[in-house]
């Protein structure tokens, strides 16, 4: 049997009512998360009791983005993880904070630098307090993140958070710059990619492996099964981007493009279109704003050259090799089903 068919067969056998991605509706977000729910909470108890500094201010802005919504899927991942390898004590709960406040604190940064106005169907932070305070709270809250990781003594977990805040704002520079120059190879947007979502999801793993003292073998399993789920992601929000609609995505459809970013749909379709198409894409990749005009032009394009159906392709290829990672390496069990199935939702989500 091919590796592909092998590895899809795999994870239908231990995972049944995993169907199709994006065709799958039998499961909706609830239904997903319903497994998850006691970590969830717990996860959520943690971030409560760990957030809060002497400054209201900070308190304040800080809570408008952690507690504005948010799948907790980085958190989650750290406690699957440090159970997989054997550990589900308290411990795994306060370290699974790390990772959020690392998302949270590039939110803030990525809209004052995006310009962004909506987050998760709110005002984003720099509307309402203004840009100044939003980057220094955005850096309070990454301190905080490295902070608490340090607690654990842990030299490995230390390093590869120290490691992805710096890949991390390596990827909105680049990201920056290839906004700028108009930069569309695909090579540049996996850059952009492999640091800004998949290097954050990644460490989520691997730091929950190391927590539990997890061999070598394990460790790398699942920090390939991060770094893939990772970059599946991005390519579904950049399909979100163009297909959701601004009330399910909680910011206004066609953002990316507007905002100048690469995006794999757009790259494809660069690659694909005609060239008077081509130039019109451009034009208003450069324009600075999207019309709904444009918006609804583009999603024909993106249709037309086979760029969304391509972006879903491949975001599917990833998550069944990342999970077949997880069936390679660790024995059947409740948590490495249900990291299978919350792989398979990446695919499925509509926001």
């Amino acid at each position: 049997m091919p590796c592909e068919a092998r590895q899809t067969a795999i994870i239908l056998f231990y995972c049944p009512f995993v169907m199709d991605p994006f065709t799958m509706e039998k499961k909706n977000t609830n239904d997903i998360f319903h497994i998850f729910q006691p970590d969830l909470l717990r996860i959520e108890q943690a971030l409560k009791d760990r957030f809060a500094c002497e400054n209201p201010f900070i308190n304040e802005v800080c809570s408008h983005i952690i507690f504005a919504g948010g799948k907790r899927i980085r958190p989650l991942l750290t406690v699957c993880a440090a159970r997989l390898c054997g550990r589900s004590d308290d411990a795994a709960y306060e370290l699974s904070v790390v990772p959020e406040y690392l998302h949270a604190a590039s939110l803030l940064h990525d809209d004052v630098v995006d310009g962004g106005v909506l987050r998760r169907g709110k005002p984003a932070a720099h509307i309402l307090w203004g840009v100044n305070a939003v980057v220094l709270v955005g850096d309070s809250l990454y301190a905080r993140a490295i902070e608490i990781a340090t607690r654990f003594r842990n030299i490995p977990i230390a390093r590869i958070i120290a490691e992805t805040v710096a890949l991390m704002a390596e990827g909105e520079i680049i990201q920056l710059l290839s906004s700028q120059t108009r930069r569309l190879d695909e090579k540049t947007y996996l850059d952009i990619v492999h640091r800004k979502t998949g290097a954050l999801i990644s460490a989520s793993c691997a730091i929950g492996a190391h927590l539990a003292e997890a061999g070598p073998r394990r460790v790398r399993a699942l920090t390939e099964f991060g770094r893939l789920i990772g970059t599946a992601f991005q390519m579904v929000d950049d399909v979100l981007d163009y297909a959701a609609k601004t009330e399910k995505l909680g910011k206004a459809a066609g953002t990316d493009m507007a905002e100048g970013k690469t995006t794999l749909p757009l790259a494809i379709a660069m690659e694909r279109a005609e060239t008077r198409d081509r130039e019109r894409l451009m034009e208003i990749l450069s324009s600075g704003r999207m019309t709904n005009e444009d918006l609804s032009w583009t999603r024909r394009i993106l249709d037309q050259t086979g760029a969304i159906e391509e972006t879903r392709k491949r975001a599917k290829a990833y998550i069944n090799e990342a999970c077949a990672h997880l069936v390679d390496t660790f024995s059947p069990s409740e948590t490495r089903e249900g990291l299978v199935t919350l792989a398979h939702f990446i695919l499925t989500r509509t926001k």
